[in-house]
C-alpha cells in the first residue's frame, strides 16, 4: 500500500526527527526522505546526528542516486531535493521556495509523481508554511498525510498551515508519530500479503 515516506521540518526539527526515527526498527521497510531547513553554509552534520539516534542507515542524498528501501535520506544544505519518476534523486540550485532551499514543497511535489497514492507525508515543527501547498496535492492524489499536533511543536506555523490546507489523515503529538507510522506501515504490509 505504501512505498515511501517524505518528512518536512524546520525550526525545532532535529529534535522532532530524532523522536520519529528512533521509534523505527532496523528492519523498517520503506525509504524515508527528509527536508530539514538548515543554514545554507552549514556542514552536512545532520545525517551523523540522526544515525547516532536511530536504527536505520542515514545518509545525505546524492545526485542520480537510486532510492533504496530501509534507508533515511537527508536533503543536502542549500539544494532542493527532488525525486524523479524513476525513483532516483536530483539536486537543484533553483531559487528559494517559501524562503527555503531545500524546500519541503519541492520535495513533496516531486514525490507525488514517483509514488502517487503510495506516499506517506509527514509535516513536523516549523516556523513557516513550507509543505502546505504540497499537502493539498498529496491528498488529491490519494496519499496519506500525518501532521504533528501544533501544541507539541517547537514552532507551530508549519503544522498549522498543513492542517489548514487540506483534510489531513492524522494529527498526532510528536511522541506518537513514530509508533503510529510503524503500525500504519505494518498494517498495510499485512493487507498486501497474499492469503493462503
Amino acid at each position: 500500500m505504501f512505498e515511501a515516506i517524505v518528512i518536512g521540518s524546520s525550526a525545532g526539527g532535529i529534535k522532532a526527527l530524532i523522536s520519529v526515527l528512533s521509534a523505527l526498527p532496523s528492519e523498517f521497510s520503506l525509504p524515508i526522505i527528509i527536508v530539514q531547513h538548515l543554514h545554507p553554509n552549514s556542514e552536512s552534520y545532520l545525517a551523523r546526528i540522526l544515525e547516532a539516534k536511530c536504527s536505520l542507515p542515514v545518509k545525505q542524498a546524492d545526485e542520480k542516486e537510486p532510492i533504496e528501501n530501509g534507508v533515511v535520506y537527508i536533503a543536502p544544505p542549500n539544494y532542493h531535493l527532488l525525486i524523479e519518476e524513476d525513483r532516483t534523486f536530483s539536486l537543484s540550485l533553483e531559487g528559494h521556495v517559501n524562503f527555503a532551499r531545500p524546500s519541503v514543497d519541492v520535495l513533496f511535489e516531486s514525490a507525488i509523481y514517483a509514488y502517487r497514492h503510495k506516499l506517506i507525508a509527514i509535516i513536523l515543527t516549523g516556523a513557516n508554511h513550507d509543505g502546505s501547498q504540497a499537502v493539498k496535492k498529496i491528498k488529491r492524489n490519494g496519499g496519506y498525510v500525518i501532521v504533528q499536533e501544533p501544541s507539541t511543536a517547537e514552532a507551530d506555523a508549519m503544522p498549522k498551515a498543513a492542517i489548514a490546507a487540506a483534510p489531513v489523515d492524522k494529527v498526532l503529538p510528536l511522541e506518537q508519530i513514530g509508533p503510529y507510522l510503524l503500525q500504519l506501515v505494518n498494517r498495510a504490509n499485512k493487507l498486501k500479503m497474499p492469503t493462503r
